[in-house]
């Protein structure tokens, strides 16, 4: 099941402040959308009461003769107007705890004043005057259309239940009664396309905001990251800038006094380590010499052996802990021709070394190193196979070394222990052939400061198999 949280510190502020901006929006839009409705909803009834109370006194002012003609002007939806219908026998003002109908009631009494009766009836169904296909023939509705004014015959069509309908009837002073037919918006008003569009407008301009404010604050933690883990693939690298907030220039001041310190104590075990190698050296030759002025040639083939094996020890010592600083400056590096010059190195010399794959584009490393590196994985598997095949996998993000042997291969609980420094595996890999149990660990090391890494694996049926991984983007 996919995580539904980012693992990355960006990814979570950004979903908190997002998270929270939108709430915070989408809140914001629905009390302004509520209030607005509210408003109209008050404001429509005062409007509507405001126009029937102007129709009432007007009509109220006129001769009967003229009546009928202010009924064919204002006989439209959403007000259907008509003269001389009886007093409806319903209940009268109903639904006082509505807003809308609070507020148009009370604007139409104050409006109309005390000279007049009034009768306010709410509804329970669209009055018979809203029927418009029993009232009106097809040839009459562009006129009507037209004086709808804004509802238009789309607001015919938006009358809902929602909506309260109502009956006001007025009796003019010669006892003939008005009777208005009407309809107040529900309460709920649909969201204005324009608010919609702002809302969205506002709400892609916090995303951007976020994303950049997110990313700048976070910045200096990633680089921080990435120095991190660059720093065990090359321990001299440049310091990271001490720039941006305090916290992150702290950050960086103490990562770079870190990589500082680390790397005065590797300049300073290694000097340690060549100075001890050049005292020791000095013995051995004198011990060499003596040796060979022994008469004894079994003793003198001993005391040869040792000295070699002690001097042999020290050299890939020092060569142990000269990889650890990577100093070697970066180069394209001919991976093909590499592995070739060690193939022809071993065949002079009789031992059989077969090659598969290729590599086309070039790769940025440092050549040495990376020599000595598939030379000693080359030479572990001709040590304990007899011979060793090498097996080149070249892809746009990474090449993949592979060295096999047909040996004894390791017992899979060492296979990670064989790259410990003076490791010695079972008696075949012993220093009887020739092992000081550091090549391993000078490989992995040098695979590991171009951002790769080396791996062994037993083969199926007999031998071993090791495998280096180099990537392309390591900045090495």
């Amino acid at each position: 099941m996919p995580r539904l949280l980012p693992n990355s510190l960006f990814g979570r502020l950004v979903l908190v402040l997002l998270g929270g901006l939108v709430l915070a929006q989408l809140a914001t839009g629905y009390i302004n959308l509520t209030e607005r409705g509210q408003l109209l909803h008050e404001a429509g009834g005062m409007r509507l009461a405001e126009r029937i109370a102007d129709i009432g006194r007007l009509l109220d002012s006129l001769p009967p003769e003229e009546r009928p003609k202010i009924v064919a002007v204002f006989n439209a939806p959403p007000l259907m107007l008509s003269l001389d219908r009886p007093p409806i026998d319903l209940p009268a003002e109903t639904s006082r705890n509505d807003i809308g109908h609070g507020m148009f009631a009370a604007v139409l009494r104050f409006a109309l004043g005390d000279g007049m009766k009034l009768r306010i009836i709410r509804r329970e169904g669209a009055p018979e005057s809203f029927r418009l296909r029993d009232r009106f023939a097809p040839p009459d509705m562009p006129m009507m259309q037209h004086r709808m004014g804004p509802y238009g015959m789309r607001g015919m069509r938006d009358f809902s239940p929602d909506g309260a309908f109502y009956t006001v009837q007025i009796a003019l002073r010669d006892g003939t009664w008005a009777t208005f037919d009407t309809v107040l918006s529900p309460q709920a008003a649909a969201m204005p396309m324009k608010l919609a569009l702002t809302l969205l407008i506002l709400l892609g301009s916090v995303v951007v905001l976020a994303l950049v404010a997110v990313r700048w604050v976070t910045g200096p933690l990633s680089s921080l990251a990435i120095a991190a883990e660059k720093l065990g693939e090359d321990i001299n690298r440049a310091p990271l800038p001490e720039t941006g907030p305090l916290e992150a220039q702290r950050a960086a001041k103490a990562f770079n006094t870190m990589q500082q310190r680390l790397s005065r104590f590797i300049s300073e075990r290694t000097r340690v380590l060549t100075a001890m190698s050049h005292d020791l050296k000095t013995p051995i030759t004198r011990m060499r010499l003596r040796t060979e002025m022994l008469e004894d040639e079994g003793a003198q083939a001993r005391f040869l052996r040792d000295l070699e094996e002690m001097e042999s020890m020290v050299t890939q010592t020092i060569e142990f802990m000269r990889d650890t600083s990577a100093s070697e400056p970066v180069q394209r590096v001919d991976i093909m021709a590499l592995i070739e010059s060690l193939r022809n190195d071993y065949c002079d010399t009789g031992r059989a070394v077969d090659i598969e794959g290729d590599v086309v584009i070039p790769y940025s490393g440092r050549p040495l190193a990376l020599r000595r590196c598939l030379a000693n994985l080359v030479e572990n598997a001709i040590r304990y196979g007899e011979s060793a095949t090498i097996r080149v996998e070249d892809s746009a993000g990474r090449i993949i070394v592979r060295i096999l042997d047909d040996g004894p291969g390791i017992p899979g609980d060492e296979l990670e222990r064989a790259f410990e420094p003076f490791y010695r595996g079972e008696a075949s890999r012993n220093r009887e052939t020739g092992g000081t149990g550091l090549g391993l660990g000078i490989a992995r090391n040098i695979a590991r400061s171009h951002g790769g890494d080396l791996q062994l694996r037993n083969r199926e049926g007999r031998g071993l198999e090791a495998t280096l991984v180099l990537p392309r983007d390591s900045g090495a």
